[in-house]
């Protein structure tokens, strides 16, 4: 799954935030679940901004009303699935981001690994599904079964395209192995809090927390 991630390193890129035409925001290395996240979505791309919790266009009550978690969406299954149905079709998006954190261990001392990277590209761009709910852009991150890479960590990964595969996926694409040959690394850091934030985060620590 993809509960935490690490917002792209835009600056300096074919992507500066002028060329995405959303307002610039400092980048943040603990996103979380109902906070706003850039995607891409539109021929051609459009940068833009969405609320990383999907709700479904004919939800008729209030935000605080719809209680499924829909954060994520499963590859496997997300075309049948009554909130990601209409999605799958029609709502196709990429969010990019810088990578991922998964965690490992007992519930009370559960420890936090980062995920990035292994190729050429720094960027991570997750397949997504995006949704318009009144006036309010919502996004869900795909999953897929872990590859040999993360595994050991959790047994489900983020869809993670490759150049090909993002094209692909955008296209309607309803192939279940794509991601599946994503090149990533991970190694454990410092543990921290649903508040904490910074390029601390994602520093290696060797040694166990106490």
């Amino acid at each position: 799954m993809c509960g935490r991630f690490v917002d792209p390193n835009l600056r300096g890129t074919e992507d500066e935030f002028s060329d995405l035409r959303v307002n610039p925001f400092p980048r943040r290395f603990n996103v979380k679940p109902t906070q706003e996240i850039l995607l891409f979505a539109k021929s051609p791309l459009q940068g833009m901004m969405a609320r990383w919790w999907l709700i479904p266009s004919w939800h008729k009550g209030e935000i605080k009303d719809w209680k499924a978690t829909t954060f994520n969406a499963r590859i496997e299954d997300a075309a049948q699935k009554p909130s990601f149905r209409a999605v799958w079709k029609y709502g196709r998006c990429l969010i990019p981001a810088g990578g991922y954190f998964e965690w490992t261990g007992e519930k009370a001392a559960k420890r936090p690994h980062f995920i990035a990277s292994a190729g050429n590209e720094e960027t991570l761009w997750f397949a997504g599904l995006a949704s318009r709910w009144r006036e309010m852009l919502t996004c869900t991150i795909l999953t897929r079964p872990a590859n040999a890479a993360v595994v050991s960590l959790h047994p489900r990964m983020p869809v993670i395209l490759n150049a090909d595969e993002r094209d692909a996926w955008l296209g309607g694409s309803d192939d279940p192995a794509l991601g599946a040959e994503s090149l990533l690394r991970h190694h454990p850091v410092a543990r921290f809090g649903i508040e904490d934030d910074g390029p601390e985060l994602i520093e290696p620590e060797d040694q166990p927390a106490n």
